[in-house]
């Protein structure tokens, strides 16, 4: 069966900053993307029913036989044996949201059609989970780290750690792919399994604690300290202190400062100590921007540090108050706290902003890629372009001239 992976309208706007630029399903929990689990799960190739100006770089492939499945779903067994009982155009729903339609032989091409769809049998499922707001991300990565794990490595012999001055706890709940490389480093894994990905390095000094995922080509840095809960992306570099945080890949926080209870899309750079609260002096509930509220929410949680879409870039010693969401291709720096809500394509701190010009935005990201050997060609640009125009009116400055 065909597998598309759609975008659930109010739940894409939850996710924003970060669904700017990718459908729902390519945000990582865990180890793996949501879709690279879905593909794992179902043994088949998946495709993305996403917004318009996102569809030329993420394809949909309809077929006769077609399968939907919401993009914000993770799968775990039970889920996929429910979704494959599914008969033709029978739904499964879960707390009012739908996760899934069979949809053979409906002309289901748009997202609106999908979900207002006149299903002949719902069904429902008893648990699920669900990615609905940014911050279920760090939430969920610890046990969705647990679940890609025993998926990962089933039936697979780990690579040996190799080096004799590596500290190993509970060696059993470790995994490492070929052409890792670990050097004088402490492992623990009695609280959570420890993924070391495809030729990944952790270097001399590195503690790390699980669950930990440390994704293809990626680095912890001389002395990093990795907390628990945390997963890093492919190509990534991290150091410092991190902790039940997440970093989709291609994005570096490369030096010492903290990192806690945050997300960080691609492309980002974190300068020298660049540190996030994730805590309230008060200890209330932290409050972020929310693009559907179009105001701030409250997350009913006590931590949360920061939330940077694709793309956007901090100098040194840049300081990120409690719950801080930066927009795509941002740049900021300068002494003081920015404030806790930086709209795309700005450039400033704490004592200003002005709107970074998108042909500057263009020509480091360029540079960027380039480093890592992707060009950015005109479908990326187009996006750009895209997201530049539809957050105009955050960047309050702008109307203000």
């Amino acid at each position: 069966m065909n597998i598309i992976l759609f975008d659930e309208p109010s739940i894409r706007q939850n996710l924003l900053p970060l669904t700017f630029t990718r459908p729902v399903a390519l945000m990582r929990v865990g180890i793996m993307t949501i879709a690279e689990k879905w593909a794992a799960y179902l043994e088949a190739p998946v495709s993305y029913l996403t917004q318009p100006y996102l569809q030329p770089k993420y394809g949909v492939s309809f077929c006769i036989h077609n399968l939907y499945i919401n993009g914000a779903v993770c799968p775990d067994e039970e889920l996929v044996a429910s979704i494959r009982k599914l008969k033709i155009g029978e739904a499964l729903y879960h707390q009012g949201v739908l996760v899934a339609i069979n949809g053979d032989n409906l002309e289901l091409h748009e997202v609106d059609s999908l979900i207002k769809h006149n299903v002949v049998g719902r069904q429902e499922c008893s648990s699920c989970t669900i990615i609905r707001e940014v911050w279920d991300i760090f939430l969920q990565n610890g046990s969705q780290i647990r679940s890609d794990f025993k998926v990962l490595t089933q039936d697979r012999q780990s690579q040996p750690i190799g080096d004799k001055h590596t500290i190993v706890y509970n060696e059993e709940n470790i995994f490492i792919e070929e052409g890792a490389k670990i050097r004088a480093a402490v492992l623990n894994a009695e609280d959570g399994p420890i993924y070391i990905g495809k030729d990944a390095q952790v270097h001399e000094g590195a503690v790390i604690r699980g669950p930990f995922a440390l994704c293809e080509g990626s680095h912890v840095n001389m002395g990093g300290k990795m907390r628990g809960d945390v997963t890093v992306g492919p190509h990534s570099k991290v150091g410092g202190e991190v902790a039940a945080s997440v970093i989709f890949g291609y994005s570096n926080k490369g030096h010492e400062g903290y990192l806690g209870n945050s997300i960080l899309g691609e492309w980002c750079n974190l300068g020298a100590d660049t540190n996030t609260s994730n805590l309230k002096n008060n200890y209330a509930e932290v409050k972020i921007w929310n693009y559907a509220k179009g105001g701030f929410k409250n997350t009913g949680q006590q931590f949360c540090g920061l939330i940077m879409g694709d793309h956007s870039k901090c100098g040194i010693n840049t300081m990120f108050n409690t719950g801080t969401v930066v927009g795509v291709s941002a740049n900021i720096f300068g002494a003081g706290f920015p404030r806790n809500f930086i709209p795309s394509f700005s450039w400033g701190g704490a004592a200003g902003f002005e709107t970074y010009q998108m042909r500057k935005v263009v020509e480091v990201a360029e540079k960027v890629m380039a480093r890592r050997k992707i060009q950015l060609d005109e479908v990326e640009k187009s996006i750009l372009d895209h997201i530049y125009e539809e957050t105009q009116q955050y960047r309050v400055w702008d109307k203000k001239a």
